[in-house]
């Protein structure tokens, strides 16, 4: 498309330092030597002129392309709406894929298996996301008869799309994100709910539980559910359901992983019964699609609907602007699909049938520190209801206006809505809470209907200074204060919250709440409160400290299912070896909180063992000293090695040595050695062993831990490194909305 120039009439945007940086690393066109040609006014205007140019279209339209393109331009670039990462990266460009959400259906065959890898690399291409179901899938060990064998299970395969995912880089900008969903009666569940316990696995992958309303009801009951082989319908085997929803919640306790989605909840809300089931959502759950469906989305900037001086909170909202955003952007929503060129004639055609859209909103935590208003209230929880309602209603009556000017979705005779004679709509789906990580920090608001992570953090620039990012809300109100400093702000940094800042006032701490000051179930209660009034779902992530219980993931499981959520992600901090945060207390507290450990004296007489075990650097010697039956010390040599190799080796050996000399327990040290990989690992009779490290640690479980769980390994080195730090600015990650977040850059990793 041939994109006019941007009218002179037409501001540039006004862009914070962090906007700047995320839209020259991922938003503006460059060329082949990497450097940006597009500037971001030039940006905005290929995106706004694009999508307007639609309604050539419609011979009905009641707007001019040009009107509505200086339109768009100034609805994106006064940060009241921005559209999905996709829209704004390829409208108007030769590529042209403009959908963020898309779910594929895995059959079961191995032609439908590959094909669904293949059309996955595909969106990962073009910049999308892949929700899939694998409950089709035969569980493991089922007879195929094509070939006489025997099938290897829904997991096997999860593994091959997560490989696939890796070696596909979204439109040159991020990595594919998918989410992977079983059924809570599948066979293979047990194996599902397990699948992350090594750190590591499936990293391009969010897993979520498909619960349905029998098994809940079993749970409630203390009775049994049925697991049932979907290629058969035969029930394979029964099961506690509590027992089985227990596991499910320890294992999130754990790690974050996997979550929950209600899928009889999502297909009672599902517009288009007749085209069938949905199965599953995209990678952050917010968005339940028919397979072969996608959906694009785009969010409204609560901040910018402040009126200040008003006396009531309701007449504190500009609600006149926030309609007038609202049937604007319904209107831009469905000019992309017609713009949009999808990688699948499947996807083409289920999409234009339907015609979702998913308008949602940010700055939400922003709103309430301009009103006043603490996260964690009552008072927060009514407007949000009231803001979502609106929203809803706008909406719907944006897509009738937009049906009587193009018609109905084509499937609107067969939807709900004609059932019940409350249309014609444009558009089967209106709604949706998305994430908004990187177009929140373009818009330089708050994320989604996320409270803020930190009020403040130190971001590390050239040459080693440090700029303070604070957010301007919370500065302001330190000012009224009179308590703003220097001084104050370096401890909010450390810190991230102003809880326990006493001298601050009492009001001030009350209204300025962070995502770790808020009780778990205000978290929730928010969720479902914009659930209500939401065509397809929220996402959000519960927030819990470091101190949370197994009965807090328990407890707060149970109330998304009674307050009508259609799925939950919890994240416990800390609950990762990849420990995530944004703040610099932490890893200080966590050290203080273990204390001083003595290291015991060596005794002059000491027994033990010497295991010879090859590993790829050469024959290793272990030799393991034990006192009152329990390791004491280990040393480690490489028969003919070098000194590099044997210095390594007598290093290893000294430190773990001095962890089990202080009283670490052995299957703590092998957790922490275990998986440690190399450059020349080793095959051997029941696995492989990965270097060193990994030896030791071999030696230590078979010998001391023979019979117990097997150790879960921490993460590697790589895997930490990657997850605590951003790898293309080094800032500190933040985990939100079911992803890692990098405020600075805007770099993404959900899995």
């Amino acid at each position: 498309m041939q994109i006019p120039e941007v009218p002179a009439s037409l501001e540039a945007p006004v862009l914070n330092s962090n906007a700047q940086v995320v839209l020259t690393k991922r938003y503006l066109r460059k060329g082949g030597d990497g450097i940006p040609y597009e500037k971001p006014r030039e940006l905005f205007w290929r995106v706004a002129y694009a999508i307007a140019s639609e309604e050539a279209k419609y011979e009905k339209s009641t707007v001019k392309v040009d009107e509505l393109a200086e339109s768009f331009y100034r609805l994106m670039t006064s940060w009241k709406f921005l559209p999905n990462s996709p829209t704004l990266m390829n409208a108007g460009t030769d590529l042209g894929q403009l959908a963020a959400c898309f779910v594929l259906p895995v059959g079961d065959s191995i032609e439908e298996i590959f094909d669904a890898v293949k059309f996955a690399a595909l969106i990962h291409k073009s910049g999308g996301g892949t929700g899939f179901s694998f409950s089709r899938l035969r569980p493991k060990e089922s007879r195929v008869g094509s070939t006489g064998g025997v099938a290897s299970g829904p997991l096997s395969f999860l593994r091959i799309f997560n490989t696939a995912t890796e070696q596909i880089k979204q439109g040159g900008t991020r990595r594919g994100a998918n989410m992977g969903i079983l059924r809570i009666d599948h066979p293979d569940i047990i194996e599902f709910i397990r699948a992350k316990e090594r750190d590591g696995e499936l990293n391009n992958f969010n897993l979520s539980v498909g619960l349905t309303e029998t098994f809940m009801k079993a749970v409630e009951a203390d009775g049994d559910y049925d697991l049932v082989a979907p290629h058969t319908k035969e029930v394979r085997e029964t099961l506690k359901a509590r027992k089985v929803f227990e596991m499910l919640v320890q294992k999130a306790w754990e790690s974050g992983d996997p979550g929950i989605v209600f899928l009889d909840r999502i297909n009672r809300d599902n517009p288009t019964p007749a085209q069938g089931e949905i199965e599953s959502t995209n990678p952050c759950g917010e968005q339940p699609l028919l397979p072969y469906e996608a959906c694009n989305l785009g969010s409204i900037n609560l901040a910018c609907l402040h009126v200040a001086g008003r006396e009531t909170l309701e007449y504190s909202v500009d609600w006149n602007e926030l309609k007038r955003i609202v049937h604007l952007a319904v209107r831009f929503l469905d000019n992309v699909i017609d713009a949009s060129r999808y990688p699948l004639d499947a996807i083409t055609d289920k999409v234009r049938t339907n015609r979702k859209i998913g308008l949602g909103v940010m700055g939400w935590a922003d709103l309430l520190f301009q009103l006043g208003v603490p996260y964690n209230s009552q008072e927060a929880l009514n407007l949000g209801e009231k803001l979502m309602k609106f929203v809803l209603e706008e909406s719907r009556a944006a897509s009738k206006a937009l049906a009587k000017e193009r018609g109905p979705f084509p499937a609107y005779d067969e939807s709900v809505f004609a059932a019940k004679d409350l249309g014609p709509y444009r558009n089967a789906t209106t709604t949706t809470i998305a994430p908004t990580g990187t177009l929140s920090i373009i818009a330089g608001c708050s994320s989604g209907i996320e409270p803020l992570f930190a009020l403040c953090f130190s971001r590390n620039v050239m040459d080693g200074e440090k700029l303070m990012e604070v957010n301007p809300y919370f500065e302001d109100a330190l000012k009224q204060a009179r308590c703003h400093s220097a001084g104050l702000m370096e401890q909010v940094a450390r810190k991230g919250s102003v809880a326990n800042f006493e001298h601050l006032p009492e009001a001030l701490r009350r209204v300025y709440v962070t995502a770790m000051d808020i009780e778990a179930k205000w978290h929730l209660r928010m969720q479902a409160a914009f659930q209500k009034h939401t065509d397809n779902a929220v996402s959000k992530t519960v927030n819990l400290p470091n101190s949370a219980t197994v009965d807090d993931i328990r407890s707060i499981y149970w109330m998304a299912y009674e307050q009508g959520c259609k799925g939950v992600t919890v994240y416990r901090d800390g609950c990762k070896s990849v420990q995530v945060l944004c703040t610099g207390d932490g890893a200080q507290q966590q050290e203080g909180a273990k204390g001083e450990r003595a290291v015991k004296g060596r005794p002059d007489l000491i027994y033990g063992f010497t295991q010879k075990v090859q590993t790829g650097l050469g024959a290793m010697y272990l030799t393991v000293n034990e006192v009152d039956g329990r390791p004491f010390e280990v040393f480690a040599t490489i028969g003919r090695s070098g000194r590099s190799i044997t210095a390594k080796a007598e290093a290893i050996g000294r430190l773990v040595s001095l962890a089990l000399r202080s009283g670490i327990h052995v299957r703590d040290v092998v957790a922490q050695i275990k998986g440690i990989g190399g450059e020349h690992p080793v095959f051997r009779q029941k696995g492989m062993l990965l270097s060193i490290p990994d030896a030791i640690a071999w030696v230590l479980e078979n010998r001391y831990l023979k019979g117990e769980e097997p150790v879960r390994p921490a993460s590697s080195s790589e895997n930490d490194l990657e997850a605590k730090r951003c790898p293309e600015c080094n800032q500190e990650l933040i985990f939100q909305e079911g992803c890692f977040i990098c405020p600075s850059c805007g770099y993404t990793k959900c899995g």
